[in-house]
């Protein structure tokens, strides 16, 4: 367990601006002046501190997020995105060129496993999906591909809940000369990637981060240099592919961005109850909290002290129709609701093989392990818990008869 506070960190950011508001304030702007003309040209050139260019690149609104987001995460600099995936195929790309490798869990959010084994296909760039339990099998798929720039994982992935071991990982990407690219979109502030060992962290802000399910939006943590180069305007990545958030949306994320250890630590204490109560009315469950999942040990020596294990659960139902019939009757009594995303104030539930996970073909999915009657969870801030519990017992009987 370790001692780094994200919420802290962030907490002690002094993220007045100017006018001495408590709220920095928002940026409506796309261009910006300089009193003088060589100003400008320094900026262009990234020798400037304290002006703006063009809002594709920087404005005050999304610094001050990402200052925050740097803060929680241990890291130098952050820059934000128009959406998770932004984050991850722009963190992606910036790494590779044609010939190139890369390495990914095999269980990952369908979206991520599709652009690496379909769309990189164009640029000659090849991915491989590996049992990232198994360290032995990562280091042999290595050896077998030279070419390797990175390897690629969720910290608890999607939606096996299975947790990476980055310190290990990160030797084995390090070893090579690769770099380590972890999404973290499931447990902020539980996990600290880049203190562990990865080189980039990514997340999908839309969900716990900003945790209202108002926009989407990504972010790309990491070191000076790294982010620096996404953005230089010869060759950034992110600057050239433009996929900036817009400051209206960073500066509603930030305010968020405060209240998130209070959330994460509800969605864990709330997630930690219905797994003991699914567990003592013999449902088949699988939550990373408690001493049962092969991860458990693994989960307490990587955590940051004080914000639980995460508010994802998930329950398996057999077939992809009982989940559906168990399902539909949860959300009309009141359960939550039947919908793809996470993170969200309300307990949120879908059937991951026929939705985020769709993209990933059918045999692979069996291969890790996926059945198709899984029902995720993403356990929402309920302030009677028990009751959500009685509901969701309810339903899984009703959908019996």
């Amino acid at each position: 367990m370790n001692k780094f506070d994200p919420a802290t960190a962030i907490q002690r950011l002094d993220g007045r601006d100017a006018c001495r508001g408590v709220n920095p304030s928002i940026s409506d702007s796309a261009t910006f002046t300089f009193p003088k003309a060589h100003l400008m040209t320094d900026t262009f050139h990234g020798e400037t501190e304290g002006y703006f260019l063009y809002s594709r690149h920087w404005n005050p609104s999304n610094l001050s997020l990402c200052n925050a987001l740097a803060a929680m995460e241990g890291t130098e600099m952050a820059w934000c995105t128009g959406s998770g995936l932004a984050a991850i195929t722009c963190a992606l790309l910036h790494e590779v060129k044609s010939g190139d490798h890369i390495i990914s869990s095999m269980t990952t959010y369908g979206g991520t496993f599709a652009f690496m084994a379909n769309y990189l296909k164009k640029f000659n760039v090849t991915c491989s999906f590996v049992n990232f339990q198994n360290l032995d099998a990562v280091k042999a798929e290595v050896a077998k591909y030279p070419q390797t720039k990175v390897l690629y994982t969720e910290t608890m992935n999607n939606p096996l809940l299975r947790i990476a071991n980055i310190p290990e990982l990160a030797k084995i990407a390090h070893g090579i000369g690769a770099k380590l690219i972890v999404d973290n979109t499931f447990t902020p502030m539980i996990f600290s990637p880049y203190r562990l060992g990865a080189d980039v962290v990514v997340y999908s802000m839309t969900k716990f981060i900003n945790g209202k399910n108002d926009c989407v939006a990504g972010a790309i943590c990491g070191s000076a240099e790294y982010i620096n180069s996404l953005i230089d305007v010869n060759n950034g990545t992110c600057m050239l592919l433009g996929p900036v958030l817009d400051p209206m949306r960073s500066s509603s994320i930030l305010k968020n961005l405060h209240t998130l250890h209070i959330r994460m630590q509800k969605h864990s204490e709330n997630a930690m109850y219905l797994a003991k109560r699914f567990k003592e009315v013999g449902f088949k469950y699988n939550y990373p909290g408690l001493p049962e999942h092969p991860d458990y040990e693994l989960f307490k020596s990587m955590m940051n002290d004080g914000y639980g294990f995460g508010g994802m659960i998930s329950i398996d139902m057999g077939t992809a129709d009982a989940a559906s019939k168990i399902m539909e009757i949860m959300q009309e009594k009141g359960v939550g609701y039947l919908a793809v995303s996470l993170g969200y104030f309300k307990t949120l539930f879908s059937n991951s093989g026929k939705s985020t996970s769709s993209e990933v073909p059918e045999d692979i999915q069996k291969e890790m392990g996926m059945s198709e009657g899984l029902i995720r969870f993403s356990v929402g801030l309920d302030n009677d818990i028990e009751a959500t519990f009685q509901l969701i017992k309810e339903s899984v009987e009703e959908s019996r008869k």
